[in-house]
């Protein structure tokens, strides 16, 4: 399945095929600050199956045992559009509100839940873990 992810202003677009391999809500403080929600939410698809069109900037920050992420943004609107990091170079995560389809997958794991807002509900079935997971697959961009 082809889809479309794209900042605000559309400058900033990234083309996906095939379906996620995993899709997070991230409650850490960094993702809080990151998007100005409660949590991000991301789907991690692998880097072969995602095309980027446009001009981008980057952040780049301290992850989890020593490793970078880096998150590409919009120049023009801000959004943070994806991001990589040092987890596993051949992924790429992409803000799932990004895509703007009510009807994309659901979130498949919450992580980093010991600074999730308590009045935050999750859907019935997830993983849940109080920090980041081991899998670099199910973790990936929530560092």
């Amino acid at each position: 399945m082809n889809r479309l992810a794209q900042c605000h202003c559309g400058s900033l677009r990234a083309k996906t095929s095939g379906d996620p391999l995993t899709v997070s809500i991230c409650h850490c403080r960094d993702c809080q600050r990151r998007t100005g929600a409660v949590a991000g939410s991301g789907a991690i698809f692998a880097k072969t199956e995602v095309t980027i069109e446009g001009e981008w900037k980057v952040f780049e920050r301290d992850a989890a045992q020593g490793r970078k992420v880096r998150f590409h943004f919009c120049p023009d609107c801000g959004t943070s559009l994806y991001w990589e990091g040092d987890f596993n170079p051949d992924l790429c995560v992409i803000a799932v509100g990004a895509f703007a389809d009510p009807a994309f997958p659901p979130p498949l794991v919450s992580v980093y839940e010991e600074t999730r807002h308590d009045w935050f509900q999750l859907p019935d079935g997830m993983k849940h873990a109080q920090r980041g997971l081991v899998s670099p697959a199910a973790a990936a961009g929530n560092e």
